[in-house]
C-alpha cells in the first residue's frame, strides 16, 4: 500500500523518492542546518513533505544545476530557506553554446586582449606542433643511439 503525499517518510524512503543513498542525506544534515527531519525516540528520522521538498531542491542544485555545497549554503544565507526549494532560474552556461555566443563574449573584451589571446593561441599550437612531431620521431625508434654518443648504459 502506498503512503499518502502527507504521510511522513523514513530515511530508506526519502532517500528511495530522492534517488541519493541514505549516507548522502545524513551528510546534507550535517552541511545545510536547515533540513532537521522530525526524529522519535531511538535516534529514528521522519521526514515531512516540506523536508522532502527542500531535499529534492538541493538534489536539483547539486546534481542538475552544477552548484557545490557552499554555493548552495551561500543561497540560503542570501535568500533565506525557501530560496533552496523555489529556484528557479537556470544559472548562465560556463561556455557559450555555440560559435555565435563566443563571438558576442569576446567583443566584450579590452582592446587589446583579443589580440594578445589569438598571439597566445597561436604560440600554443605551434608548441603542440612541434611537440606532435618530436614524439612521432621518438615513437619510430625509441631507442636510436645517435653518431658518436656513448654506447655504455
Amino acid at each position: 500500500m502506498a503512503k499518502s503525499p502527507e504521510a511522513f517518510r523514513t530515511i530508506s524512503e526519502a532517500a528511495t523518492e530522492l534517488g541519493v543513498a541514505q549516507h548522502v542525506l545524513r551528510f546534507w544534515e550535517t552541511k545545510f542546518s536547515f533540513v532537521r527531519p522530525m526524529t522519535r525516540a531511538g535516534g529514528r528520522r521522519f521526514y515531512r513533505p516540506a523536508d522532502i521538498a527542500v531535499l529534492a531542491a538541493i538534489r536539483r542544485l547539486l546534481y542538475d544545476e552544477g552548484y557545490t555545497i557552499r554555493g548552495v549554503q551561500k543561497l540560503h544565507r542570501e535568500n533565506g530557506l525557501g530560496a533552496a526549494s523555489t529556484v528557479a532560474a537556470p544559472r548562465a552556461p560556463s561556455r557559450p553554446a555555440s560559435p555565435v555566443a563566443a563571438s558576442h563574449e569576446t567583443a566584450a573584451l579590452p582592446a587589446g586582449a583579443r589580440q594578445r589571446i589569438e598571439a597566445a593561441l597561436a604560440s600554443i599550437v605551434t608548441a603542440k606542433a612541434r611537440l606532435d612531431a618530436l614524439t612521432a620521431g621518438a615513437e619510430a625508434a625509441p631507442f636510436a643511439i645517435a653518431p658518436g654518443a656513448p654506447r655504455s648504459l
